[in-house]
């Protein structure tokens, strides 16, 4: 539904998301659930995803990448195995180890830490500020002067991000460049292609085989040539 590449680089995220629960236990994402669950309580709570759409951020994070970095990126979410113990995420959330991680990442894909880290930032911002706009009092009259209180706002996000936000909130923020889908370029189209012409390629070759053991089997059972030599006989006749 969203593309052939979209599609895998989804599949190899939730591989990477079950090898995490398996190792820890529980879910990424669950101060997210937390979140929910705690607003569900408070009266006249509204409850925002304020995060960019999934399809979106994969769409440009692939447009991003070169081939190469696209196959280096599958082939270690493919193969990961390291162990991750629940000291590992405590020492995750230390500031200083966290930069660090981002740092190596940047330095291997700075376009894919871009689409994905970057800009979620900024759109991140630009949604919390939106719920943080003053809320304006219902009023009795046209005549009656507008009266407005602050808004309270609870925005839950993850660590890696907060730097980003914290950056971008005195800026004038606009969205409409970091949402739209950039064509998928040529290197995607002659991958696509490929994909698909060797799924065919396959599906062909194996229907080719299996009816062509299917017609061998056929006639060498002793029912097939007794048919056929009837036949035979009768169009001789």
């Amino acid at each position: 539904q969203n593309g052939v590449m979209s599609g895998l680089m989804q599949m190899l995220l939730l591989k990477v998301s079950a090898h995490i629960t398996e190792q820890l236990g529980m879910a990424p994402g669950g101060e997210f659930r937390e979140a929910f669950k705690e607003a569900s309580k408070v009266p006249f709570c509204k409850f925002h995803l304020g995060d960019r759409p999934i399809p979106v951020t994969f769409k440009r994070a692939i447009a991003a990448l070169s081939f190469w970095q696209k196959v280096k990126l599958a082939w270690g979410l493919c193969f990961l195995s390291d162990p991750i113990s629940k000291d590992d995420v405590e020492k995750c959330k230390q500031k200083d180890l966290l930069e660090q991680m981002m740092a190596e990442m940047i330095g291997e894909f700075p376009d894919l830490h871009r689409t994905i880290v970057s800009e979620r930032d900024i759109y991140l911002t630009y949604m919390l500020k939106q719920a943080a706009k003053q809320i304006e009092l219902p009023r009795a009259s046209e005549n009656e002067p507008r009266q407005y209180i602050p808004a309270v706002v609870v925005g839950v996000v993850g660590m890696g991000h907060v730097p980003g936000i914290e950056k971008n909130w005195n800026s004038d923020l606009k969205i409409q460049e970091i949402m739209s889908v950039p064509p998928p370029s040529v290197s995607s189209k002659v991958f696509k292609f490929v994909v698909k012409a060797t799924f065919l390629g396959l599906l062909g070759y194996g229907c080719y085989r299996v009816g062509h053991r299917t017609v061998q089997f056929a006639l060498s059972m002793p029912a097939t040539h007794l048919y056929l030599q009837r036949l035979t006989e009768v169009s001789q006749q």
